[in-house]
């Protein structure tokens, strides 16, 4: 299937590692050009390696809204445009809600909420300027259903999904179409501790009905396609990626 991102730019957060790395990947394979943003730049030139022409690499930490803001203007001097954004970065420290500093509060909800937020708002001059844009916001299965001991990642996240329908709404009319992907266990780097454990891995896979965790290159595909134009008629949904695991009765 043709996805028609040729000639479309996205900025992709979160970039160097795990799903990022994924949605970087299948945008780049259907044809986009992407700004690659992350804290570490190593991982970043070595997906640049593979798509010298079609990346540019911006280091940033998610937790400076100024840096944050600038990525938008870079895509656009990097490549012309910007028609895509994925915000995908994200942070999940775990610990007790009681113990947990309020400190980590507030660096969860910067990274994870409001870094999106001003890089969308960033991004609108552009995209309300051409009548089109994608929004894709990386959300989690925990803003479903909250999970004990992240409770500042669940409530992070749960924000992210209520951004994306309001936002959907608001700018439907002006060609911008605004989703969110709800993930739930996949085998990233991020994940080690439960893959790299037997034990712990059979008891997180019995939570799961499909009874596997998902493959990082099963993720990318569905960005790809909230990126492309055959998904024009789509704003405002959660998709949720979890083998089954929310809906499980």
């Amino acid at each position: 299937m043709d996805l028609r991102l040729d000639g479309k730019v996205a900025i992709v957060t979160g970039a160097s590692r795990g799903l990022g790395t994924s949605a970087a990947e299948a945008l780049l394979t259907e044809g986009a050009s992407v700004l690659l943003a992350a804290r570490s730049r190593e991982p970043l030139e070595a997906l640049h390696a593979r798509f010298p022409r079609q990346t540019a690499v911006h280091p940033c930490d998610m937790r400076d809204m100024d840096a944050v803001a600038a990525l938008a203007q870079a895509a656009v001097e990097a490549f012309g445009r910007l028609d895509i954004v994925v915000n995908n970065a994200g942070i999940a420290p775990a610990g007790r809600f009681d113990e947990q500093p309020q400190q980590v509060w507030d660096e969860v909800f910067d990274v994870n909420v409001r870094a999106p937020a001003v890089l969308t708002r960033a991004a609108a001059p552009h995209l309300l300027a051409q009548g089109s844009g994608k929004i894709i916001n990386i959300a989690s299965t925990s803003g479903i259903k909250g999970k004990p001991t992240l409770v500042a990642y669940s409530s992070s996240k749960g924000a992210v999904l209520q951004f994306t329908k309001a936002l959907a709404g608001e700018w439907a009319k002006k060609g911008i179409q605004v989703n969110a992907i709800a993930p739930g266990a996949f085998a990233t780097d991020a994940q080690s501790a439960v893959t790299d454990s037997p034990d712990i891995l059979a008891r997180r896979l019995r939570k799961i009905p499909a009874g596997r965790m998902g493959a990082p290159d099963e993720f990318g595909p569905m960005v790809a396609y909230l990126a492309s134009p055959l998904s024009d008629f789509v704003t405002g949904s959660v998709v949720v990626m979890d083998g089954g695991e929310v809906s499980r009765l």
